[in-house]
């Protein structure tokens, strides 16, 4: 058995001879076009994240959206394709361009697809006027005097009427238009997030509305991609696959100009894995469990990666997560009791993830009544799976099947909840599936399709299941597969 070449290692050399002068051009030459296929679809990327109609600005309708992000990602496809064909120390410079300059880019322009980030905006500004964030409703009477003309508009997508009542205290609520979410309801946001708006209004210059949430965001993403070059190369993985988390659409759309702190929460994640994953002390395990508690403080969608964890020391882990969990959320329980649960269980009501409805590919097989508790079945086998066969030393691997089963059996129609995912294909390079993060797409454009939202997602996901699939077998085959013998060579 022979050691295998790193990644920028040359093909072997059947004899000692120098590479000829034309043999050296060739290379030159094919190199240079490599490299300006790699820049040109970078720029390409980087225009329909930013200002797709310059792209096509004869395109309208409501279908526009729709070829834009596919164009999106299939120029991502091609791009990431040549970006790991090229020298190492090439790729390593294009990835680094594309991960500083997409996000940002993406941040150039306002949200488009997502009012979630003036949440965040309103958290922070109640955070700094002394008020916990999981105390009152947004719409409630006690906070109308931090109400301003960038938050709540005179005309906007949500409005409270002037005989609404808080559903929680049954108390009279304040009559406005805003442009939050949900304003008649808590907060959903855990600790180290809300931690994350309270820093971010600090030092926002005043009335800078969005644009310093977004590069908070757009920086996360790109330190995310600095950690995967250095954590891909500290484990001995081609650190080229970081192209997967850098270039990707989803990170350019969802951190950069939607600004959705789930790239906060991937950013810790990704820390946590590769801590855990080297870790072979009582204390690095407990720095490991601490980062993925902060993680899941920062979005719930980190506690998926917990199974795949548990293999090395798992009662140091988990107890490292628990109570880095306690930790944070302990200020607000003690301020706010049970109100710091937030708008959670409501939420799960709301999208129908209580009742089975918004389960759409079981519910092809099934009744919606089975669906939940099958939904329940399922990936509680995937984590048992996960618990007994993850490798320590790759925990990614096992994680991304347990985070991908997840989005495929709950099909979101919100992109954002992908980011986790993408994170763990960059780590792991099962490239399938970054099918289900494409497909999350499909679902939150159906109205501009003219279609219902459960069927694109069934569409959607399930020809992402289909990738998946066919993948898992070709990978089995090639692993199982008789290795060719050399004629006439003993072995």
């Amino acid at each position: 058995m022979t050691a295998a070449q790193p990644p920028d290692a040359p093909a072997m050399a059947t004899d000692n001879a120098p590479p000829t002068p034309h043999l050296r051009w060739r290379r030159a030459i094919e190199h240079g076009l490599a490299v300006a296929g790699a820049l040109a679809t970078g720029a390409t990327l980087a225009v329909l994240v930013a200002q797709p109609d310059a792209v096509a600005p004869g395109l309208t309708g409501p279908t526009r959206a729709v070829v834009f992000v596919g164009a999106a990602w299939l120029v991502f496809a091609v791009g990431g394709w040549l970006v790991r064909r090229l020298p190492l120390r090439t790729a390593t410079v294009l990835i680094l361009l594309g991960g500083a300059v997409l996000p940002l880019a993406a941040a150039s322009a306002p949200p488009r697809s997502s009012d979630d980030m003036y949440r965040y905006i309103w958290d922070g500004q109640v955070q700094a006027a002394g008020i916990d964030p999981y105390r009152y409703v947004p719409a409630a009477p006690e906070l109308t005097g931090l109400r301003n003309d960038f938050l709540w508009p005179p005309n906007a997508n949500w409005c409270v009427p002037a005989d609404a009542v808080d559903p929680d205290r049954g108390r009279p609520l304040a009559a406005g238009c805003t442009v939050i979410n949900r304003p008649t309801v808590h907060t959903i946001y855990p600790p180290v997030a809300q931690a994350l708006f309270a820093a971010v209004h600090v030092v926002s210059p005043p009335h800078s509305r969005q644009l310093p949430l977004q590069l908070v965001m757009a920086g996360f993403a790109l330190a995310t991609t600095i950690l995967l070059l250095i954590g891909l190369r500290a484990t001995g993985v081609d650190p080229r696959l970081a192209v997967l988390w850098a270039w990707c659409p989803t990170v350019a759309l969802e951190a950069g100009n939607n600004a959705h702190v789930d790239v906060a929460a991937a950013f810790l994640t990704g820390l946590a894995l590769l801590v855990l994953a080297r870790a072979r002390t009582r204390r690095a395990s407990t720095l490991g469990g601490a980062l993925l508690g902060l993680a899941v403080a920062t979005k719930l969608t980190p506690l998926l990666i917990t199974p795949a964890v548990l293999r090395r020391r798992p009662v140091l882990v988990a107890t490292a997560i628990a109570t880095a969990l306690a930790a944070v959320y302990l200020p607000h329980l003690l301020a706010v009791g049970t109100q710091v649960i937030g708008y959670i269980p409501g939420y799960l009501t709301e999208e129908g993830y209580a009742t089975g409805a918004r389960f759409p590919l079981l519910t092809l097989f099934m009744p919606t009544t089975w669906a939940g508790p099958v939904a329940v079945a399922v990936l509680a086998v995937v984590a048992l799976h996960s618990v007994r066969t993850a490798d320590p030393d790759r925990p990614w691997l096992a994680a991304t099947t347990m985070t991908g089963t997840a989005l495929l059996v709950a099909a979101p129609s919100y992109p954002w909840y992908a980011l986790l995912l993408v994170l763990l294909v960059a780590l792991g390079g099962r490239t399938e599936w970054l099918a289900v993060a494409a497909a999350a797409y499909l679902a939150q454009y159906a109205p501009n399709l003219h279609l219902t939202t459960a069927s694109t997602q069934r569409i959607g996901y399930a020809a992402a299941l289909a990738v998946v699939i066919v993948a898992a077998l070709h990978r089995h085959r090639s692993r199982t597969a008789p290795t060719p013998q050399t004629p006439g060579v003993d072995t």
